[in-house]
């Protein structure tokens, strides 16, 4: 939610919206000898690796890119999680760098909203031709998802839209933070009926076993 007074001006054209594994030195993303240990700040993260990996372990990372980046040389992780779009604006991204194509992303994950006081016309006006609707529809879906299961950045939720042809994609889950449960959900719908995409995403995720899992993490937490 954004504070009174301030609206949105323009959405940029969205980044890369995909996660990234940046191992330490020389290291390869390989599970034929056992558990890994990796490091993430991200519940989100942490609970679609487990799921995928449940056998590894997960540590804490915490601290500005930079600082991450050391973190990962100095440890002993076999690598660590990142946002593309974090390393790529910086020209931080290492070239070992590997992306997780099967990990979702938050909800506007790789999108920069701009905004400005309600009654600035000139800023909205200035702000117009930088505007990509395609972004703003995507990531409004995405958000309106995250709304819909009454999740935030500290909850295990993941929601992707993307434009095919005349039409909108979307795809979420939701999981337990250690990875054992999930519930999936994807929806297919032209573009000119995709307003109401991530409510109803969520509606139907919630209906078929979602609420289980929300549930009970909202008791743990």
């Amino acid at each position: 939610m954004m504070a009174k007074g301030i609206v949105q001006a323009a959405v940029l054209p969205r980044a890369s919206y995909k996660d990234l594994f940046v191992p330490k030195g020389d290291n390869r993303l390989l599970h034929e000898h056992g558990p890994c240990l990796i490091a993430t700040s991200s519940i989100r993260r942490k609970a679609q690796w487990l799921h995928r990996y449940p056998s590894d372990i997960i540590e804490n990372l915490r601290g500005n890119v930079n600082t991450r980046l050391r973190k990962v040389e100095e440890s002993n992780w076999l690598g660590a999680i990142f946002a593309a779009a974090g390393l790529e604006r910086i020209g931080l991204r290492p070239d070992n760098a590997e992306e997780l194509d099967w990990m979702l992303p938050a909800p506007a994950q790789g999108a920069i909203i701009v905004v400005c006081r309600e009654q600035d016309t000139y800023a909205k006006e200035a702000c117009a031709p930088f505007h990509d609707s395609e972004t703003a529809l995507c990531t409004a879906i995405e958000r309106d998802f995250l709304r819909g299961l009454m999740g935030g950045c500290s909850t295990p939720i993941s929601g992707l839209a993307e434009i095919d042809g005349g039409d909108v994609i979307f795809r979420g889950n939701i999981l337990s933070t250690d990875g054992r449960q999930k519930q999936e959900v994807m929806k297919k719908v032209p573009m000119l009926y995709a307003a109401n995409l991530g409510n109803e995403a969520a509606m139907e995720l919630l209906d078929n076993g979602g609420n289980e899992i929300l549930t009970e993490f909202k008791k743990a937490h």
